[in-house]
């Protein structure tokens, strides 16, 4: 895959956070294979809300508590059902993977659960296990495809989540590509007995699950 000219600018992205992306990619720039993403914009009932307005709960036609029906104002089930158009790479009982609108680099994947889960902690315990199965696939299907020499995985958890829909992330890596860590600043605990204390809250956390 050519390497991809420009700056690194901060851009908001479907299905994920502000992120880093360069500027005026073209088909050409991107090598065989690169489809550019669908321009038409989204009907209005399923424009991404808000994160931090919680959404009301058992209201005919939304997610239940259980999230087994769509979401009428998700972007995500709107793909799922096939509402909305997107570029899929996986479609199963389980769940449905498909290019971001707006990658990081060419290969980057969302996979999300078929039923409306709107972050990780509500996804079932007996559902876990499938839907991750399917992120190692496409993580396996991005390195191979693109080709990368490696992927990064991740999901926001309502804090820069922007589609209220769980979603991972799958964005091929490749040596010297331009970004950095996880994109943020990182720190370190002032002592150990600073990052004893913490560890203790989580252990007493998972205690109480």
């Amino acid at each position: 895959m050519p390497p991809l000219a420009g700056p690194l600018l901060p851009r908001a992205a479907v299905g994920g956070p502000a992120t880093i992306v360069r500027p005026a990619v073209r088909p050409a720039d991107c090598g065989p294979g690169w489809i550019a993403p669908e321009t038409a914009p989204a009907p209005d009932r399923y424009r991404a809300r808000r994160t931090d307005r919680r959404p009301r709960r058992g209201l005919p036609g939304r997610a239940g508590a259980v999230g087994l029906t769509e979401a009428v104002d998700c972007v995500f089930c709107g793909i799922v059902t096939g509402e909305l158009p997107a570029h899929r790479v996986l479609d199963d009982e389980v769940a449905v993977a498909f290019l971001d609108r707006r990658p990081l680099f060419p290969g980057h994947v969302l996979v999300v659960p078929r039923h409306h889960r709107e972050t990780l902690t509500e996804l079932p315990v007996q559902e876990v296990g499938p839907f991750f199965a399917r992120v190692q696939r496409v993580a396996g299907a991005v390195e191979r495809g693109m080709p990368a020499a490696g992927s990064f995985v991740a999901a926001n958890n309502r804090i820069s989540q922007s589609v209220p829909h769980l979603h991972v992330h799958v964005v091929p890596r490749n040596p010297k590509d331009g970004l950095r860590g996880f994109f943020w600043p990182r720190g370190r605990y002032p002592d150990e007995t600073a990052a004893a204390e913490v560890a203790g809250r989580l252990r007493d956390a998972l205690a109480r699950d």
